[in-house]
């Protein structure tokens, strides 16, 4: 299926719902806080990150920035990207370019047109899966059109599954596990757990979350028949102020676990209302370690809350303790603490195909047919945490974690999260190889 049906048909689903605003475009510098640049002779490569930077997701989108800025300045620091070959290489610096979608897909794709019309050709996003739809759509069709500007797109959290199938695009390319593989992993936790007998699927009403809800029914009648969904429920995106009347029919329903991909304040919102109406069953997320929500969870999550990741700050190896402690001394504020593994794989992947592209591509600028080439070959590790692509259908492959909320310095936790005095324990490791799943992609490769 076509990337374009495939949005047409959400749209008349109406499942996008966020409000509109005017896209607000500006060139911002990173934090002071992090490594100190190297200063590069030649002109910094600009990325255009297309994100939610106001509205009900400002602070995943501000949490975002802070991660490639930092990713941006670490490899500055390096002495940046290697551009060229012989001695007319140069030294040039990563610039993040920051384009306001208002988590919105009419929006990101005018941010997408004025990041091309300033002659940016790589553009970052991940925030909304109907955001990603939407520029993989209109980036396949400006690349056929102009193929002397074409742009390449790196998804750092975008999961839709179909992304990597029926929408794969030569010109996509996604950082993060996608739906169906968390859901795979979080699936493993819950046939540990023989016990639970009955559980409520909640989830946004849009792609990703419709697609959350939809393979938890199906891996839980494949992998645990015996247990029954007592509820099965979306509500509108960014919408739901209050989630008390979710949580009393979470409540009421005799449920034991809850299974949800909810996000940003959508999830944190649940959690509190579940807390406040008395629910004490377990929260198998795919965000439960994000922003707000482990503080505003509190005791009540002990034990009771997972979640999944690529890495967890309690991963346990030495490589990871530093890399943590780096971010916590270049982002000390306990609102900041928000970091993504991924994220600084991505943007090493970007400065290493880059690189590899600046040597058979144009001299001056950004060649994506041969960047795109160059991060096929993707084979990055990051403190310990490697991440290959998938040439097939441009799937990160990479380790996945499950991970329990629990007291700081009990074993295992170390470290906590947002100065919330509570962290997530490993409870389950998964290699990239166990993590994997089938493609169905048939990408079509530019002559």
């Amino acid at each position: 299926m076509r990337v374009s049906t495939i949005w047409q048909q959400l749209r008349a689903r109406g499942v996008v719902v966020l409000g509109a605003a005017a896209v607000v475009c500006a060139s911002v510098n990173v934090s002071a806080a992090a490594p100190q640049l190297t200063p590069a002779a030649g002109q910094p490569i600009r990325v255009a990150m297309i994100e939610g930077l106001s509205g009900p997701f400002t602070n995943t989108g501000e949490a975002v920035y802070r991660n490639l800025a930092w990713a941006a300045q670490t490899i500055n620091a390096k002495g940046g990207v290697t551009w060229g070959v012989g001695a007319q290489a140069q030294q040039r610096p990563l610039e993040v370019v920051r384009f306001d979608s208002k988590s919105r897909p009419e929006e990101a794709l005018s941010a997408l047109r004025s990041a091309i019309d300033q002659g940016i050709r790589v553009v970052v996003q991940g925030n909304s899966s109907a955001v990603a739809l939407a520029l993989v759509d209109a980036i396949n069709k400006h690349n056929q059109r102009d193929p002397a500007n074409r742009v390449v797109f790196l998804n750092y959290s975008a999961v839709e599954p179909s992304l990597t199938n029926e929408a794969c695009s030569f010109w996509h390319f996604r950082f993060d596990a996608h739906a169906n593989m968390r859901m795979s992993a979080l699936m493993q936790a819950i046939q540990a757990n023989q016990d639970l007998k009955r559980v409520y699927l909640i989830g946004q009403d849009y792609s990703f979350g419709q697609s959350v809800v939809r393979e938890a029914a199906a891996q839980l009648a494949s992998k645990r028949p015996d247990i029954e969904v007592v509820g099965r429920e979306l509500h509108a995106m960014a919408r739901i102020k209050d989630f008390a009347p979710y949580a009393a029919k979470i409540k009421a329903s005799g449920a034991q676990a809850v299974i949800t991909g909810n996000w940003g304040n959508d999830l944190t919102l649940l959690v509190k209302a579940a807390k406040d109406v008395g629910f004490d069953g377990t929260f198998y997320t795919f965000y439960g370690n994000a922003l707000g929500a482990p503080a505003a969870i509190g005791q009540a999550g002990v034990g009771k809350v997972l979640a999944v990741a690529e890495w967890f700050p309690n991963d346990g190896s030495d490589a990871s303790s530093a890399f943590y402690k780096r971010f916590k001394a270049s982002f000390p504020n306990p609102e900041q603490d928000y970091v993504h593994m991924r994220m600084q794989g991505m943007m090493q992947a970007l400065a290493n195909g880059l690189s590899a592209a600046s040597r058979v591509g144009s001299p001056s600028d950004v060649d994506a047919y041969q960047l795109a080439l160059a991060l096929e070959r993707t084979d990055v590790s990051v403190s310990g945490h490697r991440m290959l692509m998938r040439v097939a259908d441009h799937q990160i492959e990479q380790p996945l974690v499950v991970a329990v909320m629990d007291e700081a310095g009990r074993a295992g936790v170390p470290f906590d999260t947002e100065g919330s005095g509570f962290g997530f324990r490993v409870v389950l490791r998964l290699t990239a190889q166990e993590a994997a799943l089938p493609t169905t992609c048939e990408m079509l490769r530019p002559e």
